[in-house]
């Protein structure tokens, strides 16, 4: 494991797989370095690349410092990038990870070029908007409620009731819990926009790297309209759908992609 250190002093592990260009992936909510897909796509493109895997901030080997603002996690991500001898450097995130790769290539000119997958944005009507949960998972973390917390996550996410249940009985629960407390940064990334409206004018237009914006083809038609939303608001942007996958992203499917347009 190796360290940095972020503009506020908070120290972020990371660690380096591969040689060449860099790459910085950017985990969603409740992943990390040890939890999530980001260590097997790391080791997947590693035949090519120097790929950077770091936990966020309040996970795994990082720290934190309050109080919490999404800037921060830009210059986490800036932070990162000044070890990879200054850029330009790639970013690939997924999920709630995607609008923060996206805020930081819109302020750090060493983002060389930037893909992200499926943004859990709800932006019209085709499925209901997050309503109060924001603050009901604020309230579960506040009151040390991590279970409860998770589980309200993941209702949000969409996950069905007895799935939930089922997820409670298993092991990768206790790994979820353990970072439930940063599930409030997420959904300040995510902001106001899982509120079915659609996504503010200008949003992103500073970006100048070249942008891929992908969803998976067999994901729901909420996902695709915010995917193509997002995309539109990227100058330039590529809009992708990967043929045969979910939110559940396989590595297979995405390295291949990944490869070449970062390459």
């Amino acid at each position: 494991m190796n360290t940095v250190t972020s503009a506020d002093g908070t120290t972020i592990a990371y660690d380096r797989i591969g040689s060449g260009p860099p790459v910085v992936i950017v985990d969603g909510a409740l992943c990390h370095r040890e939890f999530g897909p980001s260590r097997k796509l790391a080791e997947a493109l590693s035949e090519h690349f120097a790929v950077y895997i770091y936990d966020r901030r309040g996970r795994g080997g990082s720290t934190d410092t309050a109080p919490y603002a999404v800037q921060r996690e830009v210059e986490d991500i800036e932070a990162l990038i000044r070890e990879t001898a200054g850029g330009p450097a790639c970013l690939y995130a997924a999920s709630s990870g995607a609008p923060l790769a996206l805020e930081a290539a819109s302020q750090l000119s060493a983002v060389g070029r930037v893909a992200v997958y499926e943004p859990p944005f709800f932006v019209d009507d085709t499925r209901p908007p997050a309503g109060d949960a924001a603050a009901r998972i604020d309230a579960h973390v506040a009151a040390g409620r991590r279970s409860a917390a998770v589980s309200t996550f993941m209702r949000l996410v969409g996950v069905p009731a007895p799935v939930v249940a089922i997820m409670h009985l298993m092991p990768p629960w206790r790994e979820m819990k353990e970072v439930a407390h940063t599930l409030p940064y997420d959904l300040a990334i995510v902001g106001d926009h899982q509120q079915g409206k659609p996504l503010p004018e200008g949003l992103w237009s500073t970006i100048t790297a070249p942008a891929l914006v992908m969803d998976g083809g067999k994901s729901p038609a909420w996902m695709h309209h915010a995917t193509q939303a997002v995309a539109g608001t990227v100058p330039g942007a590529r809009y992708r759908s990967v043929e045969g996958q979910t939110h559940m992203l396989k590595t297979s499917a995405i390295e291949p992609i990944l490869t070449e347009f970062f390459r």
